[in-house]
């Protein structure tokens, strides 16, 4: 799925002279992720490609290889129109005895997720949504919006998996703006559910919040996983100059399908997805889809 690409252009000018942030980064050991690790993403990169499925479909869970990927998932609720409501879905799988919420990337044909990709002021969270957190911390003003649309459906929906099936495990889960939605929503989440455990898995994510809001995720959130592949330039936008960081998490799948563990925020190593994609416009977005581990993130 093509994200940003307009976006890219009229960035492009200022990221030539954003340099990294930490280069103690570039001294850190990057880790080279197992097989056996790397194969425990991938019923999460089915639930991500699960999300741009029709709710009607993820309502039965009847959205082909997607959903036959991932057999045992019982669905709970479905959302959205893919134009002004990203499609979501809750649901639990038991082989993982985790509540999925899932979020739709964007579609390159729905102008208004387009649009929400470039509204890119920074903006205080919404404390009806994210009570008692500071002002001192800022998101994606699109972002937030897109987030904010589903949240208390969402919210619903996540509270009847819990008294269903007993579990306090969450995992948000999606690709592109519904990396950005899902990582919202998992710190929204663990707020609302301060004894749960929320596990995010966000694929091809763009930058969503200042410094301030990745720290909160990497405090707030029991584990967080941000996977970058190859040469995509979503991950690097917005970019830095303009108040952005990424949280940690992050693990860059490299030309040769190796996956790299990148310790810190916006780490600027040549194996992570800064220092592979230092300039926007000499990424690919191609890349953006996948392959992750074999899985492309579509219907």
């Amino acid at each position: 799925m093509r994200l940003l690409p307009l976006f890219l252009s009229l960035l492009a000018v200022f990221n030539a002279s954003a340099a990294p942030s930490n280069q103690a980064f570039k001294k850190r050991q990057i880790q080279t992720l197992s097989v056996g690790t790397i194969a425990t993403f991938k019923p999460y990169s089915f639930y991500a490609a699960s999300a741009y499925c029709n709710p009607s479909d993820l309502a039965k869970w009847t959205c082909g290889t997607n959903c036959n990927s991932n057999s045992g998932f019982q669905p709970v609720a479905s959302g959205g129109d893919g134009v002004v409501v990203q499609y979501w879905y809750v649901g639990y799988d038991p082989s993982l005895n985790t509540v999925i919420v899932g979020h739709q990337g964007t579609a390159p044909s729905k102008i208004i997720p387009l649009l929400t990709d470039l509204d890119a002021v920074l903006v205080d969270l919404d404390p009806s949504l994210f009570p008692g957190v500071s002002s001192d911390v800022k998101v994606h003003a699109g972002f937030r919006e897109a987030h904010s649309l589903a949240a208390n459906d969402v919210l619903a929906a996540v509270h009847t998996a819990i008294d269903e099936f007993g579990t306090d495990t969450i995992t948000t889960v999606g690709h592109s703006l519904g990396a950005a939605i899902s990582l919202l929503d998992a710190i929204y989440l663990k707020l609302q559910f301060p004894g749960s455990t929320v596990r995010f898995y966000g694929y091809g994510l763009p930058r969503v919040g200042n410094p301030e809001f990745a720290n909160l995720a990497d405090s707030e959130l029991n584990f967080l996983a941000r996977i970058t592949n190859r040469k995509d330039p979503v991950p690097t936008v917005p970019i830095e100059l303009m108040g952005y960081r990424h949280p940690s998490g992050e693990d860059h799948i490299e030309d040769d399908s190796s996956w790299k563990a990148c310790p810190g925020q916006d780490n600027p190593n040549k194996q992570c997805i800064d220092g592979e994609v230092p300039f926007p416009l000499l990424g690919n977005i191609n890349d953006h889809s996948g392959p992750y581990d074999g899985v492309i993130l579509k219907c």
